[in-house]
């Protein structure tokens, strides 16, 4: 997504161009304002889901929701509680989505992005409305009910329109699009996106959450209908000419990384501006860095983890850690931690970690993962260790496909009670006092109540412990979201209980509302399967199977690869897939015209093979990431300004090939890119051939210098590049053992590697038995003694045979000695 400066200049064109603002359907109605119901995703610039974007994220104070507290859903919802025959039926009723699905039975004629629905407009000439959302999107499903379900909106949507609908999660290329335009012309974004595009698919106006009348500032979804159709049949030429004009700033800026490239990749001075950017933004009474919404942002903590580990004596490096482990510890003891049914939800909606949005996401918690293995391996406390046991055990078992494929999401609206007709959100996760007396008091431990012991820990008040600042509409009234605001030693203490009587009734407890909480209808499920996210969560198993020694979780990453290669991958022609889908019978099923992947697949897919390769020791999934590279580069990089484009020039219709220049909710593209390729860089072996390595660095370098501007001016928008960037200046920390596997000695020093946290580590072992990367073509044992060496800056230790030696060597600074810049 173009940077921060970029959608200014937009958006004065915008402003400034009076056909544009002819067209604009996003003045206020009346003067009545509130907060954007759109939903949420940390990314472009402060966030991707998010309430608003650009100039006015400052300002803005997150509210929960302010129409209906309540949803109505209708039979077009997949998971309805009432099931009746259904009235309509359009044609996203052949997709596999589960968005597209919950709108296949609404009386608007969707379509699904495809010629078809291009074609009829062109041949009818009429404009498209495009909608995009999630199906977990709390805001999708209000828009719906208000608008897509009523009868006398869709007629008006079906006479004048083709109604296009697109799951933003299946095609990003299309919602980045779109979102840049939406951002461009109003200032702000966020889902559901709605957009109405000319035949030939340029935007027009657009907006995001629109209500059925004019009320709360914004004008009413059917008045906009109405008025736009009116004004493309009497002249549709202004619409044409005034979407030419903004199409051509988004292309300008789309085929340019940054037009101020420096000659020279950014040095130290760069990243210690981001450190120090970080730490005056932290927020040291709870955590993390600025105030809500809060959302744990996974990139922030690689970065600043990866700045420790370069020299854990330098006096910044300990603060990071110290920033990294008290957020982390807050978010694990908040109420964005499902303490009953484990995972993450996306964020909080309030400073204390305490309120979420109940929605889980997959990408979540693959990446949160990483960051508390990282913790455990920083520190060896257990607390880390158990929260990485913790999210796996729900992502194993509520997220997993039983071929080993991950499913994206579950959402944060369900029923109440298997009777309700309406769903509200959150109603699967929070607690009434009297509900929780109901079923824990009467247990009892040296005659006090497991009840007073699990509220005192847990922060349970009898009216509900949610302030109305996270509930302004009453939307969860005399409820408790679990919280630990004390420890485990404040009750143990106000209680006089031991450790492990306090762990006894605490397991106990979580035991039995668990199993309450099972009698209640779950939140709705997206079974959709995405490459790059199955990307993220095979690295985030590897890695903690590395770090907390647990076979089982390189086993269930094994799986998913191989799920992957199965389902996700064309061997004809070494192509990704982006997404597969759960059929109704529990099988695997794909649509009809698979969707090719896109950069995010590639890369991320890339680094869990990695560092799979680095758990498994198994040589075929460091050749496929190596074969993928090759692919990726073929179809996504830019010859002539670096860096690589979010999609491939395959699909015409998709009108702009951007370029992602923010680590937001999930890494971009890029970043993650940038640390593999310098990673296929260390495993090979320096010759002149093309899989010399020389490849790999020289496209790290060209990248590194296309985001240069950025990186110098905005150094918190990339964290996981500026980790990329201190990767490539300090040389990877090669770590080369010889030995072969079923050697205990080997395993030692194996080990040895895996449970330090190791700035840059790539890890590679010789094993006779078996093929080899090519870099250790050099590696020999000393006589049958399983041998190591440390290399840095490319330039390698005396070869050691016991784990002891191997430790000092580990435990050096890998932070080269002080300079500028690098060519």
């Amino acid at each position: 997504m173009p940077n921060g400066r970029a959608v200014l200049l937009l958006r004065r064109l915008s402003t400034g161009d009076s056909k544009l603002k002819n067209l604009n359907i996003n003045q206020s109605a009346n003067k009545e304002t509130v907060t954007n119901p759109v939903c949420l995703n940390k990314d472009f610039n402060t966030s991707k889901r998010l309430t608003t974007f650009g100039n006015n994220l400052g300002a803005v104070k997150l509210t929960r929701s302010y129409s209906e507290n309540i949803i109505r859903i209708s039979n077009s919802n997949i998971d309805c509680n009432k099931a009746e025959m259904p009235k309509h039926s359009n044609k996203l009723i052949t997709e596999k989505s589960p968005y597209l699905l919950q709108h296949a039975h609404n009386p608007v004629q969707w379509y699904p992005w495809c010629e078809e629905a291009i074609q009829k407009a062109k041949k009818e000439n009429k404009l498209i409305f495009l909608s995009v959302g999630y199906s977990t999107c709390h805001w999708c499903h209000v828009m719906e009910k208000e608008s897509f379900e009523n009868e006398d909106v869709a007629k008006v949507m079906n006479e004048y329109y083709i109604n296009i609908k697109v799951d933003r999660e299946e095609r990003p290329d299309i919602d980045r699009v779109y979102m840049l335009f939406v951002m461009a012309t109003t200032g702000s974004g966020g889902w559901p996106m709605s957009v109405f595009l000319t035949p030939d698919l340029k935007p027009v106006t657009g907006g995001t959450y629109f209500p059925p009348e004019d009320r709360w500032g914004r004008p009413g979804f059917k008045n906009i209908l109405l008025s736009l159709a009116k004004k493309w049949r009497e002249n549709n030429s202004q619409f044409v000419e005034a979407s030419q004009n903004i199409m051509e700033a988004l292309q300008k800026i789309s085929i340019s990384t940054d037009s101020d490239s420096t000659p020279l990749v950014p040095g130290e001075t760069t990243w210690n501006k981001c450190v120090r950017r970080y730490i005056s933004l932290y927020e040291p009474h709870f955590g993390g860095f600025g105030l809500a919404p809060k959302f744990p942002q996974a990139s922030i903590f690689n970065f600043l983890f990866h700045y420790y580990a370069r020299d854990k004596s330098d006096p910044e490096g300990k603060k990071c850690l110290d920033m990294c482990l008290y957020t982390l510890t807050k978010i694990a003891k908040g109420g964005i931690h499902d303490h009953v049914s484990s995972g993450f939800a996306r964020y909080s909606v309030d400073n204390d970690w305490h309120v979420p949005h109940f929605e889980k996401m997959l990408y979540d918690q693959a990446q949160l993962i990483v960051a508390y293995t990282d913790a455990y391996l920083a520190t060896k406390e257990e607390f880390y260790a158990d929260v990485v046991h913790d999210i796996i055990k729900y992502v194993n078992r509520d997220l997993r496909h039983e071929s080993g494929g991950y499913y994206s999401a579950e959402d944060a609206d369900s029923y109440p009670h298997k009777d309700a007709s309406h769903k509200k959100e959150g109603a699967f996760c929070v607690w009434e006092y009297d509900e929780l007396k109901c079923l824990l008091d009467d247990k009892k431990i040296n005659e006090i109540s497991y009840f007073d012991i699990f509220c005192d820990y847990f922060s349970v008040e009898e009216g509900g412990n949610i302030s109305p600042e996270s509930d302004p509409h009453g939307e969860l009234t005399n409820k408790n979201v679990l919280i630990i605001y004390g420890s485990k030693e404040d009750t143990m203490s106000k209680f006089s209980i031991s450790s492990e009587q306090f762990d006894e009734v605490i397991t106990y407890c979580i035991n039995i509302l668990y199993e309450e909480r099972q009698k209640r209808p779950r939140p709705h499920l997206d079974t959709k399967m995405l490459c790059s996210w199955n990307g993220l969560i095979i690295a985030g198993l590897a890695q903690a199977g590395q770090g907390l020694g647990e076979k089982s979780f390189v086993d269930d990453a094994i799986k998913t690869a191989n799920f992957i290669k199965t389902h996700l991958y064309d061997s004809s022609n070494k192509t990704l897939i982006h997404s597969c889908y759960r059929a109704e019978d529990g099988s695997v099923a794909q649509i009809t015209e698979p969707i090719k992947g896109f950069l995010d697949d590639y890369a991320f897919l890339i680094k869990g093979l990695l560092d799979l390769y680095e758990a498994s020791l198994d040589l075929q999934w460091l050749n496929w990431a190596r074969e993928l590279q090759y692919k990726q580069n073929e179809l996504f990089w830019d010859n002539e300004k670096g860096g690589y484009f979010t999609c491939s020039t395959e699909d015409n219709t998709v009108v702009l090939r951007l370029k992602e220049d923010q680590d937001g909710a999930e890494p971009s593209g890029n970043s993650v890119a940038c640390h593999n390729l310098q990673r296929l860089a260390a495993y090979a072996d320096k010759s002149a051939a093309p899989e010399g390595g020389e490849l790999e660095r020289d496209l790290a370098k060209r990248l590194l210098l296309a985001f240069a501007r950025r990186l110098e001016d905005s150094p918190t928008a990339l964290p996981a590049m500026m980790s990329a960037l201190m990767f490539y200046n300090d040389s990877p920390t090669q770590v080369l053992i010889s030995g072969g596997c079923a050697d205990p000695r080997t395993l030692e020093l194996v080990r040895a590697v895996r449970t330090r946290l190791v700035a840059g580590r790539v890890l590679a072992v010789a094993d006779p038995a078996a093929d080899s990367p090519a870099v250790l073509s050099w590696i020999r044992s000393s006589g049958d003694v399983p041998t190591a060496y440390v290399c840095r800056r490319y330039a390698c230790s005396l070869p050691v045979t016991d784990v002891k030696q191997l430790e000092s060597l580990l435990d050096e600074p890998a932070k080269p000695p002080p300079q500028e810049n690098s060519s």
